[in-house]
C-alpha cells in the first residue's frame, strides 16, 4: 500500500462496515461532454455490494439482500479485502469470446466458473468513511488499498474520453453500452448510462 493512501485513510472519520445504500443510474438517451465525467463500460450483470466485517463476507444485492449461497466462489475470493471494507460493483458472467452474457449468469449454478465481480467504488475502508469524498479520489483510493490477486475479481477500469465517441466503440464491440460519474461526486450522486442500441449518434 502506498504510504501517501494509507495517511489519507486514517485521516477520515470512523464508520463500521456496513450495507450502503447504492448510487443510482439514470438511463439517458443523450450523454454529457466535458472533461468533469469518467466513463465506464455498461456490464450486463447484478450488482453487488460487498462488506468485510471482521473474517466475514456478505455479498449483498442493490435491495440488501444476501447473495453468498448463490455466490458462495465469489464469497470466499473477496475474503482477501482489507478487513473493514465496503465496496460496490457487478457480478458478471464471462462467455468464451470474453463478452458479459447475461443468459450465462441467469445459470450461475451451473455457469459458476464463468462468473466475475468487478469492482468500481471503494465505499469503506478499515473502518473508515469514504462515501463523502469525490468519485476520483475513491477510485484513486481503491486502485492503492485493495489488492486481490484473483482473476475472477477484477476492478473495473474508466476511461476519460468523449461520451460520443466512446458510445461509438461500444456499438462497434456490440457491448450493452456506458456509464457516465462526475469525477467529483459524492457516493449519493446518481450515474449517467446510455444502452449502444439508442444512444445518441
Amino acid at each position: 500500500m502506498e504510504r501517501s493512501a494509507i495517511n489519507r485513510l486514517r485521516s477520515l472519520p470512523a464508520r463500521k462496515a456496513s450495507f450502503v445504500e447504492p448510487m443510482e443510474c439514470l438511463s439517458v438517451a443523450r450523454l454529457p461532454e466535458g472533461s468533469q465525467w469518467l466513463w465506464e463500460i455498461k456490464l450486463d450483470g447484478y450488482r453487488a455490494l460487498a462488506v468485510k466485517c471482521g473474517s466475514n463476507v456478505i455479498l449483498f444485492s442493490r435491495r440488501r439482500k444476501s447473495l453468498n449461497r448463490q455466490f458462495p466462489s465469489i464469497v470466499e475470493r473477496l475474503g482477501d479485502l482489507p478487513d473493514g471494507t465496503v465496496v460496490d460493483g457487478e457480478l458478471v458472467a464471462i462467455d468464451d469470446s470474453g463478452r458479459p452474457n447475461f443468459h450465462l449468469l441467469q445459470n450461475f449454478r451451473r455457469e459458476a466458473s464463468r462468473i466475475h465481480y468487478y469492482i468500481f467504488d471503494l465505499l469503506c475502508c478499515k473502518d473508515r468513511d469514504l462515501t463523502h469524498l469525490p468519485l476520483i479520489e475513491r477510485r484513486v483510493l481503491l486502485k492503492s488499498l485493495v489488492m486481490i490477486h484473483d482473476k475472477r475479481i477484477r476492478i473495473s477500469d474508466y476511461v476519460e474520453a468523449g461520451a460520443t465517441e466512446l458510445l461509438a466503440a461500444v456499438r462497434e464491440q456490440h457491448l450493452e453500452g456506458i456509464v457516465g460519474k462526475a469525477k467529483e461526486s459524492s457516493c449519493r450522486s446518481s450515474s449517467l448510462s446510455c444502452s449502444a442500441d439508442h444512444g445518441s449518434s
